[in-house]
Parts: structure tokens; C-alpha cells; sequence
């Protein structure tokens, strides 16, 4: 945090301290609504309902929303009642608005759908239909467009007209029927006569998005051709929405986060329940659950292999370096395989090329670490047998554990699953399961000359 929001964080602990109302609500319409929403994480769910009531300003509470994970504002509007909440919401963007209301109990949702009564509802409504992670969801369905006839003195007169619209990156051209036909710059605007018509200088390979994309592969076209906004589309190319690109940013950082959250075995809902640690463990025990079962199966592969232990209890010594090691070489795939998957980089045309990429890197760190522990076995314990086990044994379970975090994420991703659940945790499992074996299954192999 940089020291203007920490100043500005200190400031309102201290005040809430004290009691200070008058003094809090002071700063806060001094503040910036992205400033003070930064503030909400660092404090207690108690203390954030405090604060959001102290917004007097409809159009600061809304921009406050907005910077909000959605989860977070639908509990704050929750406590503001239906007046104030339906207030703040016609002052918020549709597509802001909408991922509120789907974050309510359903029953809420309608009854603020139906105070509203008014176009804002009706907006509200119609995106409501698109699933939430499409491009449909996360549209805005107020747009700036112009027929194809109209000539640019009339399309300068229209934007400067339009004052309602928020953003205008582009001039979207539609034919009569209000399909989707071409795109112009406002810098083309000023570049040619008057009386030119729009459909002789626009440009008619629109890059554009059907209603029913899913979000992420929308900030995938945004990022790959650079646009500042992106025309949204239905079944036969009307024009229905538009998504900007700060829209975008804010799909990039939901779904990196929720990728590290599941990379870790968690979610983000865990941010909700504050410092209520018996919530928190509920959310993060089932993949410690996995794990712990996980460590069970390995132990009992030991087990399995209790005899070659017996015979050679040195065996004991690199038990936790061939786990770890596969298990971190493991990771590691899987990290890079879930972020190329999550930027685009990565897919299953270049699946082949990735996995045995990915092969050589294994049997390479392998072989350097597997010549290494091998001397230290030798050195360790006198035994060139011992050594060359351990080093087999390295290489080989550095080389699953390289594959496997490919094959993991593209497997899940394959089945419909978001591939970030298979990294840490999955692959950390199987390996040590798959490194167990291969460890004892040399070793076993190996046993006369060990004794």
C-alpha cells in the first residue's frame, strides 16, 4: 500500500476508534471512491458496514461498489434498506449493477428489480438473462452507434449529442435493421468532408463477440488486438452491448485470482467471513483432506516396501528429497501450464509441443539432481549402488512429475474443469504417490547389491 492510502487507513482506524463520526464522514467526501474502496479489506466486516453507511453521496456509494469484489457489495447494499439500495443502484452502470444483484438472495433481487420500475430495471433485467461469465454478463448495454447512412457532420452532431453514454472509443455502424456492419475512429471523423457518409470510410472486418463468449477468452481478443472496447453481438449480429476495456481489467484480475486461490485449495469467498476462522478451515480443508489422504496412500506404498526398507535402512535418508523434489518439478509444469491456458498462450493445438517441452526440462533437472544426491548417497553412506538407486530414482520421478503437470491441467481443462485446481495440490499428491514408487521399485530392484 502506498503511503497515501496508508495515511488515508490510519486515519479512518483511528477515527472509528474514537467514535468520530462527523470527523470520518469528512474524509470520506474528500476521498476517492477507488480510495476508499482499497480501504474495505484491511477492515473488519463490522467496520466496513460503519463505513459505507458515512457515504451521504449516492454517486460515491455506487463508484465505492464498483471497485468492490461483487460478493462484498451485495453485503454492504444489503444493510442500507430497499430505498437507499435501489438510489444507489441507478447510479452505478448497468453491467456493475447486475453482478450486485446477482450476488442477493433471489428473493431480494426481485423485490429491488420491482421498486426500480423504471428503464434501469428493464436494463437490469435483459442482462440478467446472459450467464455471468459471458460476454453477455459483463456487457453494457449503453451504446453509441450510427446507421451507415448518416454522413459524418451528422455523426459529429450526434456525439456531441449524446450525453448519456458514458464512453465513446469507437463509432459502431449499424445497417437499418441494426446489425453490426463496420467501425470507425473518432479520429476519422475529423479527417474527412463533411458530408462523406459513415459507410464509405468505415471499416467493415469488425472484431467482435458473440453474446454467449466466455469473458475470458473476450479479454484474450481485447489484449491480443490492443482495442479500447469490444461490440457485443447476438445469433444474427445485432448489435446488443459493448464491453470496455476496463471491464476487461477486471476479468483479468478476477480470474488470476481465482486461479491462485484454487492453485492454493481455497477460494475467494474466503475474503467474506473476515476473521471467522472456523468458516475459513471449512473452505480450505477439503484439499488438505485430499492431501491427507494422499500422505496415507504413501505411507502405505512405504509399507508395502517394508522389506527392502528393513534391508537397507539408508533408504530412509532421501525419502523426503525425491517427494519434494518431484512434487516442486510437478508445480512448476502445472503453473506454467494453467497461466498459458489462462492467457491464451497455451491450448490443445500446442499441447504436444508443450508436454515434451516439458519432458526434456524434467529429464534435465533430473539428471543434474539425480548425479548430485547420488553423490551425496555415495559419499553419505559408502555405497556406489545406493548412489546410482537414488540418482535412478531421481531423474525418473523428476521426469513424471515434469509430464504429469502438463497432462493434470490439460486433463482437467479437457473434462470441462478449470485446470487451476490441478496444480499444487493435485499434483503435489499424485507425485509423492508416483515418486514413492519409483524410489523403492529401483531400490527393490537393486536390493542384492544394496545389502
Amino acid at each position: 500500500m502506498d503511503q497515501k492510502l496508508q495515511l488515508l487507513l490510519d486515519t479512518v482506524k483511528r477515527l472509528m476508534r474514537r467514535g468520530a463520526t462527523p470527523n470520518l464522514a469528512k474524509v470520506l467526501t474528500k476521498s476517492h471512491p477507488a480510495d476508499i474502496a482499497h480501504l474495505f479489506p484491511f477492515l473488519s466486516r463490522k467496520e466496513q458496514h460503519t463505513l459505507f453507511r458515512l457515504i451521504e453521496d449516492n454517486e460515491v456509494a455506487a463508484g465505492v461498489l464498483s471497485e468492490l469484489d461483487h460478493a462484498t457489495g451485495a453485503q454492504l447494499l444489503e444493510e442500507i434498506g430497499h430505498e437507499a439500495m435501489t438510489e444507489v443502484l441507478q447510479e452505478m452502470p448497468y453491467d456493475d449493477a447486475v453482478e450486485l444483484i446477482r450476488n442477493m438472495p433471489e428473493e431480494l433481487a426481485e423485490e429491488i428489480l420491482n421498486t426500480m420500475k423504471d428503464e434501469h430495471s428493464d436494463e437490469i433485467e435483459q442482462l440478467l438473462q446472459y450467464a455471468e461469465d459471458t460476454a453477455g454478463g459483463i456487457m453494457s448495454t449503453e451504446i453509441f452507434s450510427l446507421t451507415e447512412d448518416q454522413t459524418v457532420q451528422q455523426a459529429i452532431v450526434a456525439l456531441q449529442q449524446a450525453c448519456d453514454v458514458e464512453m465513446v472509443f469507437y463509432i459502431y455502424v449499424t445497417d437499418r435493421h441494426n446489425h453490426l456492419v463496420g467501425v470507425l475512429s473518432l479520429r476519422q471523423l475529423l479527417t474527412v468532408p463533411p458530408e462523406t457518409r459513415l459507410k464509405e470510410i468505415m471499416a467493415t472486418d469488425v472484431i467482435s463477440v458473440r453474446t454467449d463468449k466466455d469473458q475470458e477468452e473476450v479479454a484474450h481478443l481485447v489484449s491480443r488486438y490492443n482495442l479500447l472496447a469490444l461490440p457485443v453481438v447476438d445469433e444474427t449480429n445485432k448489435l446488443v452491448g459493448i464491453i470496455t476495456v476496463d471491464d476487461v481489467i477486471d476479468v483479468l484480475h478476477e480470474e488470476a485470482t481465482e486461479d491462485i486461490y484454487k492453485m492454493v485449495g481455497t477460494s475467494e469467498e474466503e475474503l467474506l467471513y473476515g476473521y471467522r476462522a472456523v468458516r475459513i478451515a471449512r473452505l480450505r480443508l477439503p484439499w488438505l483432506i485430499t492431501n491427507l489422504f494422499g500422505g496415507i496412500i504413501t505411507g502405505y506404498l512405504m509399507w508395502l516396501f517394508k522389506v527392502t526398507l528393513k534391508e537397507v535402512i539408508a533408504l530412509i535418508s532421501f525419502i523426503p528429497v525425491i517427494t519434494g523434489m518431484g512434487g516442486n518439478v510437478g508445480g512448476q509444469s502445472a503453473t506454467i501450464v494453467v497461466r498459458g491456458f489462462a492467457t491464451g498462450n497455451i491450448d490443445f493445438s500446442s499441447m504436444r509441443q508443450v508436454f515434451f517441452k516439458e519432458l526434456r526440462v524434467g529429464m534435465f533437472m533430473g539428471a543434474v539432481c539425480g548425479m548430485t544426491v547420488g553423490l551425496v548417497a555415495i559419499a553419505w553412506h559408502h555405497n556406489g549402488y545406493l548412489g546410482l538407486v537414488v540418482g535412478l530414482a531421481m531423474v525418473s520421478a523428476m521426469t513424471v512429475a515434469a509430464t504429469m503437470g502438463v497432462l493434470a491441467p490439460a486433463f482437467f481443462k479437457h473434462i470441462g474443469i478449470d485446470p487451476a485446481i490441478a496444480s499444487s495440490p493435485f499434483v503435489q499428491t499424485a507425485n509423492d504417490i508416483t515418486g514413492i514408487l519409483i524410489y523403492f521399485g529401483t531400490a527393490t530392484i537393486f536390493l542384492q547389491y544394496l545389502r
